[in-house]
């Protein structure tokens, strides 16, 4: 995975916050309404979102594995230029959703439903967190609810081609998703009017696909 790449990755999951809250702003609210102190709270949301990121981790680890299979195929078809290609169409699609000007990707998250009703009732399990290790395993399950942002990046983990790069991958996004949470759950207002100001979408949307164009041009021209 190109370093240009993370850093696009990273701004998707950063940008993408206002999605980002209203798929896990319940849960982080929950955790949120039962906790004393500052400090304590803080311990709490961190146990959470590093759980959370061990999922997209996994994820990410698991979908480049995949496609570095896929790679032993490439005597019978250009899979790796077909990998490269998909995984610049992501960052363009994903650069147009953060700027508001195509929400294709939403329609992703379809596709985990059936995982996320087996995971569900495991979730329900360990509410109400009674400590920051259960807040850990609570954001293990729900780091596998169905998120178009999510299996977005996960295509594009998938066509890194390797199981380290799709690990990077999503640990990039997962790291941009932090201080969006981490707002939520300790009310820092600020951060997140910035992350959901319109021209800040737009032109962090516009250079993330600005870098998938980039990629695809690349190749056009060989």
């Amino acid at each position: 995975m190109m370093e240009y790449s993370l850093f696009a990755i990273f701004l998707t999951g950063l940008l993408g916050g206002t999605h980002c809250v209203g798929m896990c702003g319940g849960i982080v609210a929950a955790i949120s309404m039962q906790l004393p102190g500052q400090g304590t709270r803080f311990s709490y949301h961190f146990a959470y979102n590093a759980g959370r990121i061990l999922s997209y981790a996994v994820a990410g680890g698991v979908a480049g594995a995949v496609g570095a299979s896929a790679l032993l195929l490439e005597g019978l078809w250009p899979v790796q230029q077909a990998l490269y290609v998909l995984a610049n169409l992501m960052l363009l699609a994903l650069g147009l959703y953060l700027a508001g000007l195509w929400q294709a990707v939403t329609q992703i998250e379809r596709l985990g439903g059936l995982l996320w009703r087996r995971l569900q009732p495991f979730s329900k399990s360990l509410l109400p967190v009674r400590n920051p290790l259960q807040a850990f395993l609570l954001g293990t399950l729900w780091g596998w609810l169905p998120c178009g942002l999510v299996y977005s990046v996960l295509i594009t983990a998938l066509a890194s081609g390797s199981a380290i790069s799709g690990a990077a991958a999503m640990l990039a996004f997962g790291l941009g998703t932090l201080p969006n949470l981490i707002a939520m759950g300790l009310f820092a207002q600020q951060l997140q009017a910035l992350t959901r100001n319109i021209w800040v979408r737009r032109a962090s949307g516009l250079l993330v696909a600005g870098y998938g164009a980039w990629g695809l041009l690349r190749l056009a021209l060989g």
